[in-house]
């Protein structure tokens, strides 16, 4: 039933954008993919955590794999050596994921899961990528179910505590309303051009906090997250999927920016009011 209502929501808002006149399309169809972007749903399993617990998680070989396979642009986009990657690197990704798999996340301090899940999701993302390598875009891998679904993120990919676990549930039923931190967008890479970089080291749980900044920083000062044409401000697809975590209002997602701007980007926001669109670029960040 629930998907019922979302797909005569779809059509109802599709009949809105073609009686819609030209110059308002784009709104429209911004509140479209707004619609239909995953909502922050609530897994209560997942909330048990040991606060006294010591214990780490070793994330070594994700890594490794990113030092071999990471390539830095003069862009400022990281890309993935997809075509390069070895088949005992690739079975060693594998292991690496299966592993993590195994572990009782729940008897681990808030910490050490969140760098756990971080990891797992990118490295997870990227493994997916390479079980269907070549590909145009992470949204050709049409794997998850459901009839207007498309991409992997859907399908149930892992096992883990017993829970049968999929890309979209470690992100927007464990990630997003657990710990509720919109920083966390910064750092869950979709293995797309439009995506906030895939972090070129492992996330460790004592490190954290700094790569959350320095993450939110690089993607706000790249205009794949943030630019201005004539004076207009037009900000990544993120800022629209996801509004709410970032305030759910133009003022509060433009002052989010504000506290990561450059000196001189920041004056340029604090002459806008609103947001005037949305972009984001879904090819594969495929090395060249």
């Amino acid at each position: 039933m629930h998907q019922y209502y979302r797909q005569l929501a779809y059509y109802s808002a599709l009949i809105v954008v073609l009686l819609t006149p030209l110059h308002s399309t784009t709104v429209q169809a911004n509140a479209i993919e707004r619609l239909f972007a995953p909502k922050a749903e609530h897994w209560a399993f997942w909330e048990a955590q040991d606060p006294e617990s010591t214990q780490q998680i070793d994330h070594s070989a994700w890594n490794d794999f990113l030092a071999r396979y990471i390539q830095p642009g003069e862009d400022g986009i990281n890309r993935v050596r997809y075509s390069r990657v070895s088949d005992n690197d690739r079975q060693q990704l594998g292991s690496y994921i299966g592993s993590l798999e195994k572990l009782p996340v729940r008897q681990f301090n808030s910490q050490q899961q969140l760098a756990y899940w971080v990891n797992l999701y990118n490295a997870l993302t990227v493994y997916v990528v390479l079980q269907h390598y070549p590909v145009n875009g992470i949204r050709d891998i049409d794997i998850s179910p459901g009839f207007f679904a498309n991409g992997p993120w859907g399908k149930k990919l892992l096992t883990i505590e017993g829970q049968n676990v999929s890309l979209n549930d470690i992100e927007h039923r464990i990630l997003r309303p657990i710990w509720q931190d919109p920083r966390l967008h910064y750092v869950l890479n979709c293995a797309s051009l439009g995506c906030p970089n895939l972090p070129n080291e492992a996330i460790h749980a004592d490190i954290i906090e700094a790569v959350l900044e320095q993450s939110a920083a690089a993607y706000v000062n790249h205009p794949r997250g943030v630019k201005f044409k004539n004076g207009r401000l037009y900000v990544s697809s993120i800022y629209s999927w996801f509004r709410n975590d970032f305030g759910a209002s133009d003022t509060a997602v433009i002052n989010h920016l504000k506290h990561y701007a450059s000196p001189e980007l920041s004056d340029r926001l604090f002459a806008v009011e609103r947001i005037s669109g949305y972009d984001y670029n879904w090819s594969l960040n495929d090395a060249p």
